[in-house]
């Protein structure tokens, strides 16, 4: 390592002039380096200038979907949207998500604004709530129930700041219920970004958009009375790979595993009337878009997760995992059953079964203290994993999640041993 530093010394450029003092040369030193940062800032921004060009590139070489009569096509630096006014909102919105991702640092902008290149104009600020500024100057935020949605989320562009701040044009949102948005709609947008993880390298093709129908109920108190779509739709597509997939997901509050809203790329475009990825060879747009394997996209998490159990086949007074929400902190105690997908002891030597859903989504958890394991004749961790179980006590509230703490093994029964 000496050897290197001595190397590294003698061989610094002739920037020093001759018979400069130590503290002249280490100012000149600083000069250079901050000239090299400058440097180093402008090629940053040309790099990034370029990806963004070829993102635009690559969107128009694989093909965007058609454009609805009515309707404008409108180009930003990173994503293209075909804009519908008539329900104030995209029909779409194509982007791609770029290996970058992985070592992107970008923040939210939150700059939200009125995307003045849409000619008919677009939503804006009142079309999802009002706000007044107090004689304090504190503000109050008066809102119509709906998330404004990113359909190209803002974290796919966490590698360039201008794509980032873009992503926030009013013409790139729909409204979302907040337990959609930030629910299951979140977690398939996690589950995207993921895929990059898992395959270094890989860059995506995707295309998000809304159901737009024209019976679709409108925010009454926006200004432009925006139209609640009742499903969001992303398909994804990997053309090294050749891999693809869609997904179709109701606009309410998701309780099922991702994987059950899969579907193909090929049902997209027969409910929506759209063509994607249309500039393929047809031999190659045809393998993509009948695709349907979710175990190629999913973090494993998602696809060990369980749909709920139908209510209507349990027997009475006893519940699935979602209906025991409603009875958080009642008097009555009850039965409420799921599939355990995940069982592990805590630090403290407390055991914790999650059923239908695993941790940190959990939608119900059992909890036995470590005094009380001495009344089970089982091995709570091992044996329960896979089983669908049924526990009999009261629900609590812990921290946010329903659940139900038990102390004997009468409390718990395997239902398919």
């Amino acid at each position: 390592m000496k050897k290197l530093v001595f190397i590294l010394i003698v061989s610094l450029p002739s920037f020093f002039v001759s018979g400069q003092s130590i503290n002249e040369k280490i100012k000149t030193a600083a000069a250079r380096l901050s000239q090299l940062e400058m440097q180093k800032q402008v090629v940053a921004s040309l790099l990034e200038d370029l990806k963004l060009e070829k993102i635009q590139v690559s969107l128009q070489e694989i093909g965007l979907p058609t454009i609805q009569p009515g309707e404008q096509l409108v180009s930003h630096l990173a994503y293209s949207l075909s804009y519908a006014e008539k329900f104030e909102q995209p029909r779409w919105v194509a982007h791609i998500v770029l290996p970058d991702i992985v070592n992107g640092v970008v923040l939210r902008t939150n700059d939200f604004r009125v995307d003045s290149s849409v000619r008919s104009g677009s939503a804006v600020e009142a079309d999802y709530f009002l706000k007044k500024i107090n004689a304090d100057s504190s503000i109050t935020y008066d809102g119509f129930g709906y998330d404004r949605g990113h359909l190209a989320p803002s974290a796919d562009f966490r590698w360039s700041r201008k794509a980032l701040s873009e992503s926030y044009f009013y013409s790139n949102m729909s409204p979302q219920l907040a337990d959609f948005n930030r629910g299951g709609w979140g977690d398939l947008e996690d589950a995207i970004r993921g895929y990059i993880f898992a395959h270094p390298g890989a860059q995506l093709y995707i295309v998000t958009g809304p159901v737009l129908q024209d019976d679709l109920p409108r925010m009454e108190r926006s200004i432009h009375k925006v139209a609640i779509p009742a499903f969001f739709w992303k398909v994804a597509l990997d053309l090294e790979n050749r891999k693809g997939i869609a997904f179709l997901m109701p606009h309410a509050k998701l309780d099922k595993p991702l994987y059950s809203y899969a579907t193909t790329i090929r049902n997209v475009e027969q409910l929506t009337g759209l063509n994607f990825f249309n500039k393929l060879l047809p031999a190659l747009q045809d393998s993509v878009e009948n695709q349907m394997k979710p175990t190629d996209w999913l973090p494993e998490k998602n696809m060990t997760d369980a749909e709920p159990l139908s209510q209507e086949q349990l027997p009475r007074n006893f519940f699935n995992t979602i209906v025991a929400a409603n009875y958080i902190n009642k008097a009555d105690e009850i039965n409420v059953c799921g599939k355990v997908v995940g069982a592990r002891a805590s630090r403290a030597g407390n055991i914790l079964i999650n059923l239908d859903k695993q941790f940190p989504n959990q939608v119900f958890t059992v909890f036995i203290k470590k005094e009380d394991i001495v009344n089970f004749n089982y091995d709570l961790v091992e044996s329960l994993k896979g089983k669908v179980i049924c526990v009999k006590g009261k629900v609590a509230n812990s921290g946010g999640t329903p659940t139900m703490y038990i102390s004997t093994q009468a409390s718990l029964t395997i239902q398919d041993k």
